[in-house]
This record gives C-alpha cells, sequence and structure tokens, in this order.
C-alpha cells in the first residue's frame, strides 16, 4: 500500500513536470512584455520579493543624513539613472516605461516614502529578477545608494531649495547620447 502510495505521487509529480515543460517549450507561457502574466507567477515573484527583502534588508534609519546636500546629490543620481524607468518631477510616465513589464511604478505619483529605508536601499542595490530594475551596486558607491534613498524618502516633501533643483531638472532636456 505504502509503496504503491509512493509511486502515485512520484507519477504524479513526474507527469506536472513534464506538463509545465511542455508548456514552455511550446510557448504557452507568455513571455511577451505586453501579455498578462499567469497568476502564479504574480504570485511566485511577489512572495519570493517580499521574503528576500525580509531577509536581507537593513533595519533601521538611513546612514545618510537628512540635509539639504545629500538630498540634492540624491536627486542629481535619481535624474539620470531613473528618471526614463520612473519618471521625473511631473510624475508622467516615459515612452520607454509605458512599455515596461513590469510596470515601473511613477515615483513622483506612486513613491516609496513609506518604505523603510533599508527596504528602497536593498533594491537600488540589488535590483528586482524579472523586471527591468537594475542593481547599482556595482556603479554607484554605498554612500549615493543611501543619498538616492534618502532622496526618494522625502520625494514628496523636498525643502524648497532642493524642490526648485527638482522641478528645474525635471523640465531640462534630456543630456544627448554619444
Amino acid at each position: 500500500m505504502r509503496r504503491g502510495l509512493l509511486l502515485g505521487v512520484g507519477v504524479t509529480l513526474l507527469v506536472l513536470l513534464a506538463g509545465a515543460l511542455l508548456m514552455v517549450t511550446f510557448g504557452l507561457v507568455p513571455a511577451n512584455a505586453d501579455a498578462s502574466p499567469p497568476a502564479l507567477e504574480r504570485w511566485a515573484a511577489k512572495k519570493s520579493l517580499r521574503a528576500t527583502i525580509a531577509r536581507e534588508a537593513q533595519k533601521g534609519d538611513n546612514p545618510v543624513a537628512l540635509t539639504d546636500d545629500n538630498l540634492l546629490a540624491g536627486m542629481k543620481l535619481y535624474v539620470p539613472n531613473c528618471t526614463l524607468c520612473h519618471g521625473g518631477a511631473d510624475g508622467a510616465a516615459s515612452v520607454v516605461a509605458r512599455g515596461l513589464y513590469q510596470r515601473a511604478p511613477q515615483l513622483a505619483k506612486d513613491g516609496v516614502e513609506d518604505d523603510p529605508p533599508g527596504v528602497t536601499q536593498w533594491k537600488i542595490s540589488h535590483g528586482i529578477r524579472f523586471t527591468a530594475m537594475p542593481s547599482f551596486d556595482r556603479t554607484l558607491s554605498e554612500e549615493q545608494v543611501w543619498q538616492l534613498t534618502l532622496f526618494l524618502s522625502h520625494m514628496d516633501k523636498l525643502p524648497p531649495a532642493v524642490e526648485a533643483a527638482w522641478r528645474q531638472a525635471a523640465s531640462a532636456p534630456p543630456p544627448p547620447h554619444g
């Protein structure tokens, strides 16, 4: 009896695995950016991200002091590195952002001000798998990541000088690519 049960469970698992492999092999699982993801994919991605961040994100306050200079430094990092996907001060999505899958939050509208600093820092440092969110761990220093985190954490309540610079940066034409 026990042997038959184990054999049945094993065969069932093999059939499910073979079915999943066939679905992937024959393109029955959407791979295009303009398709809605299956519920299982959404669930797995969210569950994994939340669990990883809960385990790995630093706890506590941002080690970078809340000063205009640090907020300006964060804003100056945001403009060239983040606006293409996450939008500028006007909250408008770029043509690239409108075509992204997963959709990138437009941070002037859908900010992360209520997220713990360690969560935002983790996302900037490590990026998010299966999205367009890159890891900045190799391109920004730890202090720069925290300055960017500081800016994002205060994006909805910037001091007047930083707010003016943010609005000015949003209206400036993008730098030429070369």
